[in-house]
């Protein structure tokens, strides 16, 4: 945390909170807080934060009309926003991501899980080693090259010709999500799921599936079977960042807070 001081705008209506965290935080950025919607939007006017730590409950405007109020705002493009809430039910979870937040933080929350996450979302070039992982499993070689570069730059990408070998390459690495073709020789993409979900680690990872033939009946048993999406070959690729972006992010998310969870008990 060393250079230039980041901005944070820390919106919250309780003031022990606003007060609390604040004092957590302003040792190594500058803090604004605002205790309603309306103040945070007129100190706008005034600070372009880098980054928005924003509580869900408040009694003026929730957490999400202001989301939506500030993102719709083109001056604060790409700032990130992590909501703070005691919320951390599956629901309000999922809602929060399919908005497009950048992280969230379930209260109360540590000194440490409040600073890497802020760190996290301030300096991505310092991920490194932690991007997800894919595993991308196909018989046509050029449609894996082609995976590869259109993910590598904010992926780990493993690429996998010999389905049968999966088992193998599932003891050395543990993906985040999986991109599996439908029709390939010796173990179909279909075959492929139970090989996943026996591992215990996998019960949940997101499987996609790539096809050249989007029947309504590959279609039917691939969400039947517990895939979360599918693909048309020729794959589009603005539809693919965007698919693979989302379920990457919204399994990583609950992976963390199932931890969160686990380690408070």
């Amino acid at each position: 945390m060393n250079g230039t001081r980041k901005k944070i705008m820390l919106i919250d209506d309780i003031n022990y909170h606003l007060m609390s965290t604040k004092e957590r935080l302003k040792a190594y950025y500058d803090v604004y807080t605002a205790r309603t919607a309306e103040i945070f939007f007129e100190t706008l006017e005034n600070v372009t934060p880098d980054i928005v730590l924003l509580d869900i409950n408040m009694p003026d405007a929730d957490g999400y009309e202001v989301f939506d109020r500030f993102k719709a705002d083109t001056r604060f493009d790409g700032i990130p926003v992590v909501f703070l809430t005691s919320q951390n039910d599956r629901k309000n979870i999922i809602k929060s991501m399919n908005l497009g937040v950048s992280d969230f933080i379930t209260k109360p929350y540590t000194d440490t899980e409040l600073t890497e996450c802020i760190e996290y979302q301030l300096h991505p070039e310092k991920r490194g080693t932690n991007k997800p992982i894919i595993l991308a499993v196909d018989d046509n070689p050029s449609i894996l090259k082609t995976l590869n570069a259109l993910l590598q730059e904010d992926y780990t990408v493993y690429t996998l010709p010999e389905p049968d070998k999966m088992q193998v390459l599932l003891g050395i690495v543990t993906p985040d999500l999986f991109l599996l073709d439908y029709m390939m020789p010796v173990i179909n993409g279909f075959d492929l799921v139970p090989v996943i979900r026996k591992i215990p680690v996998h019960a949940e990872t997101p499987i996609m599936y790539l096809t050249s033939e989007a029947t309504i009946d590959n279609i039917s048993v691939a969400m039947t079977i517990g895939a979360c999406d599918f693909l048309v070959k020729p794959i589009n690729d603005r539809i693919l960042r965007e698919k693979v972006a989302m379920h990457t992010k919204n399994f990583i998310m609950m992976r963390r807070l199932r931890e969160l969870d686990t380690n408070r008990r």
